[in-house]
């Protein structure tokens, strides 16, 4: 069989079967078409293990300017960025998984199990000290201005999203993709659905509460959208969904611009205030199951990353015992 008709067919199988997100299909339809244009190959039966070592070479040699796929020129030494070894990883996952999907076809290929995973360095964790994150939302109050109603409102509006992300420790697509009617402001909680289709509870804290009622308060529109795009150009002209839904590249430009005007001088991402979240609840003594379930983790490995970062009984112990015989 035609190996560009099995990939278009693994990936319906993706979003029908498995109910994956169009983005974790747009990013396995990247990795695999990677592979087959560097493969050159047209049947399964030509995948093989000598096959994917040379290909699993090919990652490690090839360079990737801004997260595009580079160019041949680019794989020299000293030109572009080397793949990071997770993202060689991504690539391999991709592979393996399509090959399990070809063994449950019967069809003839290489076994999954023999396609194994390089070994990764641990994760870094970026995460705000909460002095910071206080820092970031003074940033933001103070952005409250004497100016034009549309400039009070974003304000607002930029407040309660740093409120609610530090709060609730949401995704950026969690966050954009949320209604009006679906936050209840009055229990402080409600249901969100993450990575693979799976449904979590988050909380709203006092001051995210706060923050948002403010901002809804002052919104004069009846888009379904709890955050939206504010100025009149942006009330003149919706996006292609027909509202004025905010975009992730919007949250992002924000987060970085609060953390600038607070002086903070690490890179902050939207997701930095996810992982300082976690560390917060974390560092205040909240179990790692629990952290694992308001994060939406499938597996508590993934979330013990965070305990690695934040264990202040360690930090105690070297206090209380180190250098204790010096003079």
């Amino acid at each position: 069989m035609n190996l560009g008709k099995l990939k278009t067919g693994y990936l319906e199988y993706l979003e029908i079967e498995k109910d994956r997100s169009q983005k974790t299909i747009e990013n396995y339809d990247h990795y695999l078409e990677r592979f087959l244009k560097w493969a050159k190959i047209s049947s399964p039966g030509d995948i093989t293990d000598e096959l994917v070592r040379n290909y699993r070479l090919h990652l490690n040699r090839l360079s990737d300017r801004e997260g595009k796929p580079a160019s041949t020129r680019s794989t020299r030494v000293g030109r572009g960025r080397p793949l990071k070894r997770i993202t060689q990883n991504y690539h391999i996952i991709a592979l393996r998984n399509f090959l399990k999907y070809l063994a449950k076809r019967n069809v003839k290929t290489l076994a999954a199990e023999k396609v194994e995973l390089g070994k990764t360095s641990q994760r870094q964790i970026d995460f705000l000290e909460i002095e910071e994150i206080e820092r970031m939302f003074e940033a933001a109050s103070l952005a409250e201005s004497r100016r034009a109603a549309g400039t009070s409102l974003k304000s607002l509006r930029d407040r309660a999203i740093l409120e609610l992300l530090f709060s609730s420790g949401l995704r950026v697509s969690e966050l954009v993709s949320l209604n009006r009617d679906q936050v209840n402001l009055k229990t402080g909680e409600f249901s969100v659905r993450g990575k693979g289709g799976k449904v979590r509870v988050v909380f709203v804290s006092e001051q995210a509460k706060s923050a948002l009622e403010k901002y809804l308060e002052r919104r004069g529109d009846v888009d379904p959208a709890l955050f939206i795009r504010v100025g009149i150009k942006h009330l003149e002209k919706k996006n292609k969904s027909g509202d004025l839904r905010i975009t992730p590249r919007t949250i992002q430009r924000i987060v970085k611009f609060y953390a600038t005007k607070a002086g903070i001088v690490k890179d902050v991402h939207p997701h930095t205030l996810r992982h300082s979240f976690a560390t917060d609840l974390i560092q205040s003594g909240a179990d790692i199951r629990s952290v694992q379930e308001m994060l939406g983790h499938s597996s508590v490995t993934t979330t013990q990353v965070y305990t690695h970062v934040t264990n202040k009984q360690l930090k105690e112990v070297h206090k209380a015992f180190h250098g204790r015989r010096r003079k």
